[in-house]
């Protein structure tokens, strides 16, 4: 038995020296990029239901300066459609917030600050990162300002649909607590290096968050910086995934056995012009199989807009081949 004492005195030291250089990480990012996460308060005016006056509407969430001169990324839900914005600073400062561009298909948006004296916060690779990795997350929740949890990456590449009915892939998946008002906020890695926007929670799930990869968000900031939007082709029609019956698919070898229901074609849309009709059912774009409208949406990018592209459906039992030419969305 006696042998047995220092054995756990050492278990027991090896463990507090591991707990401390835990805290050491989490003190250590929280310390990094705390003074660059802002307090994002916003205004809408929504109609009132038995009023024809417009009511205020005050909402709040995070975001984190990424740039020197002031920009700062956030959720698009937290900004899109408000009537005033402001950023607060962990130092107290308040000021007035820039516009700069939001995109509800990945839930992310660029605004902007002039202030002297800005912290930003470094970003990282997403693609660099794996599941069990420390993650901290630091944001506003129910406006308590730069309140850190910490976690893990519970998983990498999932997908998530955004208020617009987009898929958003490559979405963080992790357990660091979020909140109500953690929206828009960073999730950080152990060296401090902003690796996810945090931007959803599953309710009523506990520790099941996602945050978009930040590899995603660098190209839509710099869009937006660049242009305000990002550019989306459309090709004008509104449909559903349906299932293939076996004997079409073995018929013309199709790729999947799903397609896309066309329910409606827009007046006056790339698809009009093509001679789609209401009743057919899309197998193919270019030459990749549509097994869905996600995948529909994830081939009409902005590099589609203006280009003619070989469009395959089914129509009765026949399978068609028209040219169509996607439009800017």
């Amino acid at each position: 038995m006696a042998r047995d004492a220092p054995l756990s005195e050492g278990n027991a030291t090896s463990d507090l020296g591991l707990l401390d250089a835990y805290s050491r990480a989490v003190v250590g990012a929280a310390d990094k990029v705390s003074p660059a996460v802002v307090n994002v308060d916003v205004q809408h005016r929504p109609r009132s239901a038995d009023s024809q006056l417009p009511q205020e509407a005050r909402g709040a969430g995070s975001g984190f300066i990424f740039t020197p001169d002031g920009f700062i990324l956030t959720n698009s839900h937290v900004v899109h459609g408000a009537t005033q914005v402001t950023a607060t600073l962990s130092d107290g400062r308040t000021f007035a917030v820039e516009l700069v561009g939001d995109d509800p298909d990945t839930d992310l948006a660029v605004i902007r600050i002039t202030a002297p004296g800005l912290v930003h916060a470094g970003l990282g690779d997403s693609e660099a990162i794996r599941v069990g990795q420390l993650v901290i997350a630091i944001g506003n929740p129910y406006g308590f300002q730069c309140t850190v949890t910490a976690g893990v990456i519970s998983a990498l590449g999932r997908s998530l649909r955004s208020r617009s009915g987009r898929l958003i892939d490559n979405v963080i998946q992790t357990d660091a607590a979020l909140n109500p008002g953690n929206s828009g906020g960073p999730l950080v890695n152990s060296q401090g290096q902003v690796i996810g926007v945090n931007t959803a929670v599953i309710l009523p799930a506990q520790g099941i968050c996602f945050a978009v990869a930040i590899n995603t968000a660098k190209f839509v900031a710099a869009r937006l910086i660049r242009d305000g939007r990002i550019r989306r082709s459309y090709i004008g029609v509104a449909g559903q995934n349906v299932p293939l019956h076996r004997r079409l698919v073995r018929l013309h070898n199709l790729a999947t056995a799903t397609g896309v229901l066309v329910l409606s074609v827009e007046s006056h849309s790339p698809a009009e012009r093509a001679g789609l009709r209401a009743g057919d059912i899309l197998v193919g774009y270019g030459n990749l199989p549509v097994a869905g409208i996600d995948d529909l949406h994830r081939l009409l990018t902005d590099e589609q807009v203006g280009k003619r592209v070989p469009l395959t459906f089914l129509r009765a039992s026949e399978k068609v081949a028209l040219e169509v030419t996607p439009e800017e969305k």
